[in-house]
């Protein structure tokens, strides 16, 4: 009798490569701004919160951890083929309410979002951390994750922002360029 193998990881390259832009594109198609960060501050909340539990269904924790994966993986990618996503408007200054936790440099170019979060961590340093925080989140444990998660989680949440903004510049350019 075979042994039939079950892999979890998700299969997004089933055929043909994708670049960085349309994993990016693919999950914020599932996947709007503002739920994400609020389902990844839920999740990082009950990770460090002693005795509670996420009372999310466990589906769609994975689901989400997945998908996080995935940006992230698609933060990488974009990072490697070094674009530059700048707005041209430099003297005006730009309203805190806009830039989110960008500063204005990264709100200027969000690749240097991604730039710096790898140079900071590892891809594997972030799956690490995503794994970390959805396992202390789903269950009652007495220890806490034994690493700083709080730096990563900014930069996840950077990330958000900053993949967000890439491709609502991509869309501008594309509508401002003439047929």
């Amino acid at each position: 009798m075979k042994k039939i193998k079950t892999h979890f990881d998700p299969q997004f390259r089933a055929g043909k490569k994708r670049s960085g832009l349309q994993l990016m594109e693919t999950f914020f198609q599932f996947n709007a701004l503002d739920v994400s960060k609020e389902r990844l501050s839920n999740i990082m909340n009950y990770a460090v919160k002693r005795n509670s539990c996420i009372r999310e269904d466990p589906a769609e924790v994975f689901q989400f951890h997945q998908s996080m994966r995935l940006l992230i993986r698609a933060g990488y990618l974009v990072m490697l083929k070094d674009r530059k996503w700048t707005v041209d408007t430099q003297p005006e200054k730009i309203s805190p309410w806009v830039l989110g936790l960008l500063s204005e440099k990264e709100y200027r170019n969000p690749l240097l979002v991604f730039k710096k979060a790898f140079r900071e961590y590892t891809l594997k340093e972030f799956d690490y951390f995503m794994s970390g925080i959805i396992y202390f989140s789903m269950g009652v444990y007495e220890n806490l994750p034994e690493k700083n998660i709080v730096m990563p989680y900014i930069h996840t949440v950077k990330m958000l922002d900053a993949a967000h903004l890439i491709l609502q510049r991509k869309r501008e350019k594309k509508t401002a360029e003439p047929n």
